[in-house]
């Protein structure tokens, strides 16, 4: 039972923001990487998405790593365009249910994701809603490739906790990720772990009162 909460942490990604990562999967296929799937654990076990996510690979070798699985020349727009197919949209509601929290709570947000995605979904977010980036919902945003490490590494909540003087017990988490909600369960945060299907605004906030 939830309770005692004065701050709330968000992940972005599948909790704000709708994502279909089969989407971006099936673009790169058709760029000319036939199976991304596979692909995809090969440039694992080298790092690439883990060092994108951190920060400790930039754009442009980023681009580069993707071009040396394909079957075909690849142009750097088409292969941004498919990396970003995944980022869907920010359903209204949950910006409006971000408004109302923001009266009673400390709002941070803390997400895995890169330099290529953070550009793409603000400017999904401005021309869906005006709005100039997602940092207008939160007291402190936190993305795993400027911090240089990513969830579930149990320093980066330390990290968020210390910054902004935020007491674990007092503090709820929202993710859609099991590993990530373990880990800050490990470190005393109250957690909600939002899975498939599941809502902030139908499963957790039901009214725009802006209380837990």
């Amino acid at each position: 039972m939830i309770k005692g909460i004065k701050h709330i942490i968000f992940d972005l990604g599948g909790v704000l923001l709708n994502i279909d990562t089969n989407l971006t999967l099936q673009a790169l296929e058709n760029l000319g990487i036939p199976n991304f799937k596979e692909t995809y654990q090969k440039l694992q076990e080298q790092s690439v998405f883990d060092d994108l996510e951190t920060g400790h690979l930039n754009t442009e070798s980023f681009l580069k790593a993707i071009k040396s699985v394909a079957m075909v020349p690849l142009q750097d727009e088409d292969i941004i365009n498919a990396w970003n197919i995944l980022l869907l949209d920010f359903p209204l509601r949950r910006l409006q249910i971000l408004q109302q929290l923001q009266l009673y709570y400390d709002l941070v947000l803390l997400s895995n994701t890169n330099e290529i995605h953070e550009t793409a979904f603000n400017k999904i977010l401005h021309q869906a809603h005006g709005v100039p980036n997602i940092g207008v919902f939160f007291d402190k945003v936190y993305y795993s490739h400027k911090l240089g490490m990513r969830k579930p590494n149990p320093s980066i909540f330390e990290r968020v906790l210390s910054d902004c003087n935020f007491i674990a017990k007092n503090t709820l988490f929202i993710d859609d990720s099991a590993a990530n909600i373990v880990a800050a369960d490990a470190l005393g945060i109250q957690t909600i772990w939002l899975k498939e299907g599941m809502s902030i605004e139908k499963d957790v906030f039901l009214s725009l009162n802006g209380k837990l």
